[in-house]
């Protein structure tokens, strides 16, 4: 059996090593580039950031299994894949532990930019005792633009914080904002009122027709003044341009950002100039994550392998 695996040798923290590692029999060739030609010869394509399209699977001539290592699936036409007959599925973010370990970088970036983080380096320099005055999390709003996998870990953790949550999603309902504890959810026609009420403001969705630039001129204008915006689920959430004017009035404090419109971003980038903590898409990137990842991947591949019941199907 022959996986495809669309990205360099070396990323995703190990993960293609820890793939040959638990499945010997299996070869698994590591590509970014092949990845955008031809999958002929393939019986497995694992997609990460690629864009499977109809033309690209045109040229899949053994293809069977379309097989995220993560969740998300923005970037695969799932539709064309299954008139070929070829499965796609992922690995749920809730299953793997990275939506755990996203939320626990969301919650990293979220105290970094209340502690003014990018001025420490130069308080320590100038042998400043007690600078720059930050802010507290206690009693602040933190508004979650999505409430998957991702906005449930970052909910279930910053209770303990005694901030206010709120959240909109596809859909709300009020038992889904009890259980995890929100005082209230909206729909998605309701995120110009979280933007107007959170202190900070935290995405986590997927890229797609309806989120693409979900974050635009008119949204950070209805964002509170002084308020930070984290993105931790895909860089076509927020229209570059208006959040780097944004940045520069000075109406947001701050972002965090772990996905970008361009990746790897350009360190060059005007974006870092202003108030920003950045991390190279390295969210999902830990030892919990990699190793659910891993599982889940390997297991559906073995599944593949004996002829049997493929989990998390898509297509």
């Amino acid at each position: 059996m022959k996986v495809l695996i669309a990205a360099e040798e070396n990323a995703w923290g190990g993960m293609i090593q820890q793939l040959r590692q638990q499945l010997p029999d299996v070869e698994f060739i590591a590509s970014a580039s092949h990845a955008a030609q031809s999958l002929a010869g393939f019986d497995v394509l694992i997609p990460g950031m690629a864009r499977v399209d109809a033309h690209l699977l045109q040229t899949a001539d053994n293809l069977k299994l379309i097989q995220q290592a993560g969740a998300g699936l923005e970037g695969v036409d799932i539709h064309s894949a299954g008139e070929q007959g070829i499965i796609v599925a992922n690995v749920p973010s809730d299953d793997s532990g990275n939506a755990d370990s996203v939320a626990e970088l969301g919650i990293w970036m979220m105290i970094g930019l209340a502690r003014k983080a990018l001025e420490l380096p130069d308080s320590i320099a100038q042998q400043r005792l007690g600078q720059p005055t930050g802010l507290g999390l206690m009693g602040k709003t933190v508004g979650l633009v999505g409430v998957g996998g991702i906005g449930k870990a970052l909910a279930k953790r910053l209770t303990a914080f005694g901030v206010r949550l709120i959240g909109v999603k596809r859909d709300a309902d009020r038992a889904f904002a009890e259980q995890h504890q929100l005082s209230w959810l909206g729909t998605m026609e309701q995120l110009p009122d979280l933007l107007a009420e959170a202190d900070f403001v935290i995405l986590s969705l997927p890229d797609n027709a309806q989120t693409r630039h979900i974050i635009n001129e008119n949204a950070l204008t209805q964002m509170k003044a002084g308020s930070f915006l984290i993105n931790l689920g895909r860089g076509g959430l927020i229209e570059k341009q208006a959040l780097i004017a944004a940045l520069e009035l000075g109406h947001i404090a701050g972002a965090g950002l772990d996905v970008f419109w361009q990746e790897p971003p350009d360190p060059q980038d005007k974006i870092f100039s202003y108030n920003v903590i950045a991390t190279p898409h390295i969210g999902g990137v830990t030892d919990i994550s990699l190793n659910g990842n891993v599982a889940g991947v390997c297991e559906n591949i073995r599944r593949l392998r004996d002829d049997e019941e493929i989990l998390h199907r898509w297509a």
